[in-house]
């Protein structure tokens, strides 16, 4: 399992690099006329306060588990995902409504240094996201993914930017809402990612089930315990970047209790080894049947044992 503290420093060079963006486009938005860079600018500050909070919540997730939260603190991790999400729905809605007022407003047509500052600007913030969105998925973590998205979804408004830009260059006088009616088309995208991660983060906060084939994996790993002759219900949830496990395992039901008790926690023990980012396991020890399993029986003639 990935270390939540090592994990929560990637949100901190987000930080410094929009910080730095930020400034740089907002400043080459004033001087060359462009309000789509300016736009993207904007979106730079406020990937600044989201990437703050996914810090903010990874840091919290990593909190070791005490009496008062006996299951730790992961919820944190995906609540900062959810804010994280909602910072980048907010600011396509910024983006949306000062592109129309532009639009509506005369200005001069953008310089052309802005393409260069724009290109700068999409390869420093692809190469960004695709760093982030790496972590993220290692560490199987929905804020720093959330994050990724953020900047991803600046590289992509940068891109509409420039386009803009080039249409308004292009064309000349007549043209120059372009770049504004190019930050306004960016908008959708960035909406549709952002209403995309609150899907996902909200999906962890509902303690949605985990691709089947990391269930297939826990089965795998408990069935191979000697003493076990088989696995009845396994359910497992997502608490920040660790998994939770119930799992009810069948025994041999003439097994002592020392012995069931035994299998039970090498059951526990294995699976909280196997690298499936296994927090902790609840092992149920049930009486293993093979009669009971072979002949189906109405349900009030079942042995209380195998119900």
């Amino acid at each position: 399992m990935a270390d939540p503290v090592s994990i929560s420093s990637v949100p901190l060079v987000g930080v410094a690099v929009n910080a730095s963006l930020a400034c740089l486009k907002i400043l080459a938005g004033v001087f060359g006329n462009s309000y789509a860079l300016i736009a993207d600018g904007i979106e730079s500050t406020a990937d600044i306060v989201s990437s703050l909070v996914v810090w903010g919540g990874l840091r919290v997730a990593g909190t070791p588990p005490n009496e008062r939260h006996p299951y730790g603190y992961g919820k944190a991790e995906a609540l900062a995902g959810v804010v994280a999400a909602l910072g980048i729905l907010a600011a396509a809605g910024i983006i949306a409504v000062q592109a129309v007022r532009e639009i509506l407003t005369p200005h001069h047509l953008p310089h052309w240094s802005t393409l260069l500052i724009l290109l700068l600007v999409v390869g420093v913030k692809e190469t960004l996201a695709r760093w982030t969105n790496r972590v993220g998925e290692q560490a199987d973590s929905v804020a720093l993914q959330a994050d990724a998205w953020h900047h991803r979804a600046d590289a992509i408004s940068s891109i509409a930017a420039f386009i803009g830009i080039a249409i308004a260059l292009v064309g000349g006088p007549g043209y120059e809402p372009a770049d504004d009616w190019a930050a306004l088309v960016a908008c959708s995208v960035i909406a549709y990612s952002g209403l995309r991660l609150l899907y996902i983060t909200s999906r962890d906060i509902l303690d949605a089930a985990p691709p089947k084939e990391v269930e297939e994996q826990v089965r795998s790993v408990a069935s191979g315990i000697p003493g076990v002759r088989a696995v009845e219900k396994c359910r497992i949830r997502k608490s920040g970047t660790a998994l939770f496990v119930e799992i009810h395992v069948e025994v041999d039901g003439h097994a002592t209790v020392d012995e069931g008790h035994r299998i039970g926690g090498a059951v526990r023990s294995r699976l909280k080894s196997a690298g499936l980012r296994i927090a902790d396991a609840f092992v149920h020890i049930e009486p293993y049947s093979a009669s009971v399993r072979s002949v189906e029986l109405p349900l009030d003639q079942v042995p209380f044992d195998a119900q």
